[in-house]
């Protein structure tokens, strides 16, 4: 008979102790473990060799296959498609994350109308704003003619039975994967069971369809996408937006890339009508030397206070 049981795991590093402690012994957090139920399975029949298998045999291929792979889908913002490595490609996953207020929801709300604006399919969903915010930032921005397709939702079964009967999107938003949930678990969302099975789950959706997958994620006071780094292994691309909330110009930076390099920065700088690209990032910080500066002078980057 299965039994059920309970852990407790690290909401900061995803770590599992067999009871409550008040530090984390994996990452030094203090009160970060929650406890969290999960089902006993029974042990698979069979060894894993020469046993009794109820798996099916794999068709193996070769490297090289006759169809070309798909062209990548470009946002329509250069600073964004060159951080991905020349735009999204087909079931793709890419987790974005960035302190609140920082600008992700702007900057990708703005991505998906120029996807939209350009003939693709693109879905925009939100768990965190009603609809008539999300319609407010987009007059703001404006960009409420596109056709982006806009939808507010928690539940992993709804936006999946949802992307099952629309048709199929190039791009879907998800903003943020914190607010949502699956039923099967009876942990609160945002948790890291939560978190980890509702990014599996979309996931997995995204690789199936061919849709190109967005995840919005929260960052800890210490700079990391919380959930904890698991999030980072199960998806394609991890990008960072980064910046001060009071400072004008946002730094989108890339940290993982399957598709791309992992060391390019796109600049971007806030304005009344949302995020623009600095295409020429060198010449801020060029702009007070004139034709007649003084031979000799150098320019260096630094950071004070």
């Amino acid at each position: 008979m299965v039994r059920a049981t309970s852990r407790f795991v690290c909401q900061t590093c995803g770590a599992e102790a067999p009871k409550w402690t008040g530090r984390c012994e994996s990452c030094g957090a203090w009160n970060t473990l929650v406890e969290e139920a999960i089902e006993a399975r029974p042990k698979a029949l069979g060894g894993a060799l020469g046993g009794k298998s109820k798996g099916r045999a794999l068709p193996f291929v070769g490297l090289r296959g006759e169809r070309a792979p798909a062209p990548r889908l470009s946002v329509g913002i250069a600073e964004l498609d060159r951080v991905l490595g020349g735009g999204l490609v087909a079931g793709s996953a890419v987790l974005v994350g960035g302190d609140p207020g920082i600008g992700k929801s702007t900057l990708l709300l703005q991505a998906a109308a120029r996807v939209a604006a350009s003939g693709h399919g693109a879905i925009y969903i939100s768990g965190e704003e009603a609809i008539d915010q999300v319609r407010m930032r987009a007059e703001r921005l404006g960009i409420a003619a596109e056709p982006v397709k806009l939808a507010v939702a928690t539940q992993v079964g709804d936006i999946a039975a949802s992307l099952a009967d629309e048709a199929l999107p190039e791009l879907v938003v998800i903003d943020s994967i914190q607010t949502l949930f699956v039923e099967t678990l009876e942990s609160a969302p945002g948790t890291v069971a939560q978190v980890r099975a509702s990014a599996h789950e979309l996931i997995r959706l995204a690789k199936r369809r061919g849709f190109a997958l967005v995840l919005i994620g929260h960052v800890t006071k210490e700079g990391l996408i919380a959930g904890p780094r698991v999030l980072e292994h199960m998806v394609d691309t991890v990008l960072y937006f980064e910046g001060e909330r009071t400072h004008r110009f946002r730094i989108l930076r890339a940290v993982k890339n399957r598709f791309g390099p992992a060391d390019e920065i796109g600049v971007f700088a806030m304005g009344d009508e949302g995020l623009a690209e600095v295409p020429n990032p060198s010449a801020l910080f060029l702009s007070e030397r004139g034709p007649d500066a003084q031979p000799g002078a150098s320019v260096f980057a630094g950071i004070e206070g």
